[in-house]
């Protein structure tokens, strides 16, 4: 909710509130399975849209479409926004574009071969050091020669071409083993196997169709319907990561603003950093310190925040901090790494409290106006004014047949 320049996330009688001008310090929201995160993540984002700040999320279980309808009063509700003290009290429905890569809830949302890159696509693949060598190979020939990779029936050819001719290409390139190309041929064989082809080919996504603000100056909330995508977590994972880096490449440097350009929320971002190579942690570690001069803030949503690297966690300055859960060791551990990563509030024991906060109550701690972290607060997260739960299928079809998207993205192109 917004209040003056400020947006009012938590606290009944002690408000959090997020400044904008620091909300490029990117975030976390973190807790146990039923805590809380998905209404938190939304407050946040309708915050943002009602601030004019476009948004992009993820929704993994289809519940966030319901920003895209009013919310539905119940006794539950009255109760919670009485605890606030709110008057003045509305529900209402936020300006929403829906994606999917499979195009079947959303407008289809593909990427090309080469804008992938060999990097993000050798992870997609799976693909060993050796293996993702010579794709990179494959690449360089490929870029060298003017031929588009625009889809994977063209990497396909690519891959024997560069086998076929490895003879020619030892000298200048190095050695190409044909029992490479082969793995490789047969990781894209899995690939096509969990509905990758989908989302490879064009029109290719304009980043440019997220930055937008509705005609009352509302920022546009983006929502990738993730729900099947997320059952193939390396693909989830890997291609919310391009988008992320496509923001990062084609957004200017802007320095810091009175608010963001764009808010994202990585969702299940544990799948992120799962058995992730050096390499991919050191991407996200550099697209995460450098995006925020392109005034983007990147809210990464997950269980713990043992989930995140902490060359990522150090970088995340805005945190909500939901219940944790703790049957192990390694478990209290991290409920007391977590405890620690807070400013002592001398009214509570952090470490404790963790693990008592009830269904929407978190740990809260946003940066100051001047970038210092607050004192940790024990907050009720307000409520969203959107709709709790789906919108359905219906209504999300009618909100992507009505969008000025909707032509541009239907048809796919192939320049076979």
């Amino acid at each position: 909710m917004r209040i003056d320049n400020d947006l009012w996330i938590a606290g009944e009688k002690t408000r959090c509130v997020l400044h904008p001008t620091m909300a490029n310090r990117h975030g976390l929201i973190a807790g146990a399975t039923g805590t809380g995160k998905s209404v938190t993540l939304k407050v946040i984002a309708e915050s943002f849209s009602d601030l004019g700040v476009p948004v992009f999320l993820a929704d993994i279980k289809g519940d966030m479409s319901g920003l895209c309808l009013p919310g539905v009063e119940n006794d539950k509700l009255k109760e919670r926004i009485a605890r606030f003290g709110i008057t003045d009290w509305s529900y209402k429905a936020y300006p929403t574009e829906f994606f999917d890569v499979f195009g079947a809830n959303g407008h289809p949302l593909r990427v090309t071969v080469s804008e992938m890159g060999p990097l993000l696509l050798g992870r997609m693949l799976d693909l060993s050091d050796v293996q993702r060598a010579v794709l990179s190979m494959v690449f360089r020939i490929a870029d060298e020669q003017g031929l588009l990779l625009l889809d994977l029936k063209d990497l396909r050819l690519m891959l024997q071409y560069v086998g076929d001719h490895a003879d020619e290409f030892i000298l200048s390139h190095g050695t190409v083993s044909k029992v490479t190309i082969g793995a490789i041929q047969r990781s894209i064989a899995l690939l096509e196997d969990q509905g990758a082809a989908h989302f490879f080919g064009e029109p290719s996504f304009d980043i440019s169709d997220w930055m937008k603000t509705d005609a009352n100056g509302k920022g546009m909330v983006n929502i990738l319907h993730a729900v099947d995508l997320y059952s193939r977590p390396l693909l989830y994972s890997t291609f919310v990561l391009w988008l992320l880096s496509e923001l990062f490449e084609v957004l200017p440097e802007v320095g810091d603003l009175e608010k963001p350009k764009m808010i994202f929320f990585f969702d299940e971002a544990h799948l992120l950093f799962n058995d992730a190579p050096k390499y991919l942690i050191e991407k996200v570690e550099q697209v995460i310190r450098l995006i925020r001069s392109k005034g983007v803030g990147v809210y990464f949503v997950t269980q713990s925040p043992a989930d995140i690297p902490q060359v990522v966690l150090s970088q995340l300055g805005n945190r909500v901090q939901h219940a944790l859960r703790a049957y192990t060791p390694a478990e209290q551990k991290n409920i007391r790494a977590a405890a620690q990563s807070f400013r002592v509030n001398e009214n509570f024991d952090t470490e404790t409290v963790l693990t008592e906060l009830g269904t929407g109550e978190a740990l809260v701690s946003f940066l100051d106006a001047k970038g210092v972290p607050s004192v940790v607060e024990r907050a009720l997260v307000l409520p969203p004014q959107s709709l709790i739960g789906p919108a359905g299928e219906e209504k999300i079809a009618s909100v992507v047949k009505s969008s000025l998207l909707y032509s541009k993205y239907l048809e796919e192109l192939d320049r076979i």
